[in-house]
């Protein structure tokens, strides 16, 4: 899948993978949908791309490289916001009709933005660092470190965004329900997905450095 790419190349392609995931991921959290008896932001279809280059990115470049990808991708998700805000605020051609829908997709209120940066930085850098450290500690279960990162990156991102973003705007139980379907949810979806993380972690370490 990888054999024409050195490690160093692939790390540029998977920060590009990344980042933009992390951005089409914050446009369509907008949007929820139904599971079951449960309420769930869009984002979640993506999200088994997201965490899988964040295991790989930590279990094969370490900690320091794939904390640079995370800041990397809070700073061009920020910039996209700032974009959106900017072209929301001026004024559209006459013959332009969805200014409104435009607003609406696009515009964030600022207290769902602090939620979604905070909750996407601490999550992240968790979900890395614990990769990290559960290597250091036993190097041989991948399966472990993948899940409890997860676990833990996703629960934590889970508190921190739906405790801001939605606090005194629904009852205190329907606040820890949202927050641990969704962790639980994405979860499950790393331990459905783990055989994908497995091979493509596997590719990448048989590659040649430079």
């Amino acid at each position: 899948m990888f054999e024409d790419l050195t490690k160093t190349e692939l790390y540029a392609t998977l920060t590009g993978i990344f980042t933009a995931s992390l951005i089409i991921s914050n446009i369509i959290a907008g949007k929820t949908f139904d599971f079951f008896s449960f309420t769930l932001p869009c984002a979640v279809i993506i999200f088994p791309i997201i965490y899988i280059v964040n295991d790989v990115l930590a279990e094969v470049y370490g900690y320091s490289k794939t904390r640079n990808v995370i800041l990397l991708g809070f700073f061009m998700n920020l910039v996209a916001v700032i974009c959106y805000n900017a072209t929301i605020l001026l004024p559209a051609s006459a013959f332009f009709e969805n200014s409104e829908a435009f607003r609406i997709v696009l515009g964030s209120t600022a207290r769902l933005l602090i939620a979604s940066f905070t909750a996407y930085l601490v999550g992240s850098i968790v979900n890395a660092k614990l990769m990290v450290y559960l290597k250091d500690w036993d190097e041989k279960k991948l399966f472990l470190r993948c899940i409890l990162s997860t676990l833990f990156g996703e629960g934590l991102d889970a508190i921190i965004f739906i405790t801001i973003g939605f606090m005194g705007t629904m009852p205190a139980e329907a606040l820890l329900v949202m927050i641990a379907v969704q962790a639980l949810f994405k979860t499950v979806y790393e331990i459905i997905v783990y055989p994908v993380t497995r091979y493509v972690i596997g590719s990448v370490k048989s590659l040649p450095e430079n």
